[in-house]
């Protein structure tokens, strides 16, 4: 890879992560926007689950988080380096032999 695209690529990783892993439980936070035009307003949700997998390297990396709301299985794909979720929380560490648990 080009130095050039490699110092941009380092700039854009965020340094204040968890070492996380599939099987582990997390909470993320993520900014919501509520509203349009001028009465628009931003609002932190947490968002808690079981992390089903890790993909990608450098800024492009991702995770997949799986939770269970309402008797409906939820999964969502959250960028690993993003801007628009604040601290990512462990809230549980587990072992578990396959990544995807079903």
């Amino acid at each position: 890879m080009n130095p050039v695209i490699r110092k941009l690529h380092e700039a854009q990783l965020r340094k204040d992560l968890p070492e996380f892993r599939p099987g582990d439980t997390v909470r993320v936070n993520v900014r919501l926007q509520e509203g349009e035009g001028e009465k628009v307003k931003e609002r932190l949700q947490a968002f808690e689950g079981v992390v089903i997998s890790k993909k990608g390297r450098a800024s492009s990396a991702t995770f997949t988080v799986r939770r269970v709301s309402f008797g409906v299985g939820i999964e969502r794909i959250f960028p690993l380096h993003s801007p628009t979720h604040f601290p990512i929380a462990l809230a549980d560490h587990q072992f578990h032999r396959s990544r995807r648990q079903r």
